[in-house]
């Protein structure tokens, strides 16, 4: 277990610390100096069971809250420290409002420098207690009375005997899930390197663990964990809940600062829109309006974000609702994670909460599906479980972002009832998880898409796959846009001409006599290139009517073998494939593709340049922009094409 202590400046956390562990977390010479606490301090003491209690010390000064806020992140157990003498003080109820928004559970109340106080004031003081602890976390909370400074104190004996059976009666943290420790502490250490230190919040480390993927995050460098102390004990592991010192190879201590992370890879997508639960104190001096600044504490981490209310134009003190933080840099969260935030001058603490989404978008903040998937998501932490997330997100989740989402690594996550995994074509590929509804729903909505364009196209013989995608799936990932392709055609729902898909109804057959009369037109489109002869002079070189003929090459163009720049203007697909070469080549260079640059480089008229360039963009090889063609990657044609001739 680890305790954090809490209360105002000068009421004797510090001495009664020493006085449970025997250890002076006063550390800098300025602490000692002063009297008071700066930094973050530090003290364990062992249990008859073998543990050992972890303390943190946190300074008191108004003006030190951001760090008694970062040691605070971390802990397990509050204890509320008032002097009889003082009483509750404006720092007793601030780091007591930050204990409670940091989800603090459990705690117990010293009453300090009881010495300095008669039976009267001593009772004043437990009132005001009782009075301030009220509907908190601490309202049932044992208030001990303590003289630290004395030897042998009962009341320091009767709060360490309280602290040593909360301790040893607490369950154990599950340790599963992705390691992640929030550093508050970085320094170098002789003959060992850098060293940080931090609560670890999930998961597990090895020393040595060669095939872990820790990073520093939100920086991404790789780091290894050459050697660990877990609460102040040499240790081959550090697990969920422990204060670790963490041995790291291979980075310099500049490179790390208080509120990085040192965490599975898997773990963060850094990101600088953040939405949250957000309540507001009754005590705030202000309400939160779009773009509020505040100042945020999360991890061990303090950053400045602009507010964004989601839920309601506003929030006024007391009042609790959504909010996308907008940071400045990219930071690192899970869902779940507490936070408190404090106001623009970083002088009050104004409120606190949840991270819902981490990686949250930037526009559409208010549309009824986002604030929909931020209650599904609410929902999740209280215990729902992934499907009501999943019921949100019609393209479902894939590996990565389940990870982030759940903190666990995807073999520890099972499908809950009603969702399939949906696998990649490549095996090393990410799976996706999705409801059994949504994945039926996008499979009817890709053979819907190609319905339409055939009713629209008759004659084409199909979008190909990344015209088809725009159409049907433009958002979501790649590796699921493939399955739902490869699941359609192994089922028989659609089907394949080379790059072009169709429905399985919207197929040619050719007859003896139109095989024949192909055979002989084919040559001549191809003979044609760029300037093939148009059907009235196909009919006419063929002694065929002319209707005949056009019939034919629709059929063609259905088996892709033709292309149909405009009507009665067909090219053999070679020579497609030659032009789009061409017209790649040409806009990969420094003046661009337009009609002038491809009726030069062709030899054709500007009229013909510009139908040509129009097909290309009708079937999604290029876009036009202005006057300019700008080639898209991802069309069939680009993987069908051919090294163009170099253009003089």
């Amino acid at each position: 277990m680890i305790v954090g202590t809490a209360g105002h400046i000068d009421h004797g956390k510090t001495t009664l610390v020493r006085a449970l562990t025997g250890v002076d977390t006063d550390r800098l010479k300025e602490e000692k100096a002063r009297g008071i606490s700066i930094e973050l301090g530090y003290a364990y003491t062992p249990l008859a069971n073998g543990d050992v209690l972890g303390f943190i010390d946190v300074p008191g000064h108004e003006k030190l809250v951001h760090t008694m806020a970062g040691g605070a992140s971390g802990i397990d157990f509050g204890l509320l420290v008032v002097a009889a003498d003082d009483g509750v003080m404006p720092q007793t109820r601030e780091h007591l409002a930050i204990l409670a928004m940091l989800g603090v559970a459990r705690g117990a109340v010293a009453l300090t420098k009881a010495d300095r106080a008669d039976a009267a004031r001593l009772e004043a003081v437990r009132g005001e207690i009782a009075a301030l602890v009220a509907g908190t976390f601490l309202e049932d909370a044992p208030v001990f009375g303590t003289n630290a400074s004395l030897a042998g104190d009962a009341g320091v004996a009767a709060l360490q005997a309280y602290l040593h059976g909360e301790a040893q009666a607490m369950a154990r943290r599950d340790a599963t899930g992705l390691f992640r420790l929030a550093v508050d502490r970085v320094f170098t250490l002789s003959g060992h390197g850098t060293v940080v230190t931090g609560t670890a919040h999930a998961g597990q480390v090895s020393a040595g663990d060669e095939a872990a993927d820790l990073r520093l995050m939100p920086a991404g460098a790789r780091v290894r964990v050459r050697g660990i102390h877990a609460q102040n004990q040499p240790s081959e592991t550090g697990a969920a809940g422990q204060r670790c010192a963490l041995n790291l190879a291979g980075i310099d201590k500049a490179a790390i600062a208080r509120g990085d992370w040192i965490a599975d890879a898997r773990c963060f997508l850094p990101s600088r829109h953040v939405d949250v639960a957000l309540t507001l104190l009754p005590s705030a001096d202000m309400p939160v309006r779009a773009w509020s600044p505040l100042h945020v504490h999360l991890g061990a981490a303090r950053h400045v974000a602009h507010a964004v209310p989601i839920s309601a134009e506003s929030l006024a003190p007391g009042q609790s609702g959504w909010v996308q933080l907008v940071f400045d840099e990219p930071v690192c969260a899970m869902p779940g994670d507490r936070y408190i935030v404090r106001n623009a001058q970083a002088t009050r603490t104004v409120g606190g909460g949840r991270v819902l989404d981490p990686n949250a978008p930037d526009r559409k903040r208010r549309a009824a599906a986002r604030l929909a998937g931020l209650q599904a998501l609410s929902s999740m932490l209280d215990g729902g479980g992934l499907r009501p997330v999943l019921e949100h997100a019609p393209l479902g989740l894939d590996e990565a972002a389940l990870q982030r989402l759940t903190g666990r690594p995807v073999d520890e996550i099972a499908a809950p009832d009603g969702a399939v995994w949906i696998e990649a074509r490549n095996a090393q590929g990410p799976r996706t998880l999705m409801l059994a509804a949504h994945w039926d729903a996008l499979c009817a909505r890709v053979e819907q898409a190609l319905a339409a364009f055939h009713q629209g196209a008759p004659d084409e013989p199909g979008p190909d796959s990344a015209r088809l995608r725009r159409m049907a799936m433009p958002a979501g990932p790649d590796a699921l846009w493939t399955s739902v392709l490869d699941a359609l055609q192994r089922d028989g729902r659609v089907a394949r001409n080379g790059p072009w898909l169709h429905l399985p109804t919207h197929t040619s057959t050719l007859a003896e006599a139109e095989s024949a009369m192909a055979a002989r037109l084919l040559p001549l489109l191809a003979e044609g290139a760029f300037d093939p002869p148009w059907v009235r002079d196909l009919a006419r070189l063929q002694n065929e009517p002319e209707d005949a003929v056009r019939q034919l090459l629709r059929k063609l163009l259905r088996r892709g073998e033709v292309a149909q720049v405009v009507k009665d203007l067909f090219y053999h697909r070679d020579q497609v494939r030659a032009l789009a070469a061409l017209a790649a080549d040409l806009a990969g260079r420094p003046e661009g593709l337009n009609a002038a640059v491809f009726r030069d480089a062709t030899g054709l008229g500007r009229k013909r340049a510009i139908q040509i360039l129009e097909f290309l963009d009708r079937v999604g090889y290029t876009r036009r922009v202005r006057d300019m063609h700008l080639l898209r990657g991802d069309s069939a044609y680009a993987a069908m094409q051919r090294p163009a001739e170099p253009v003089s």
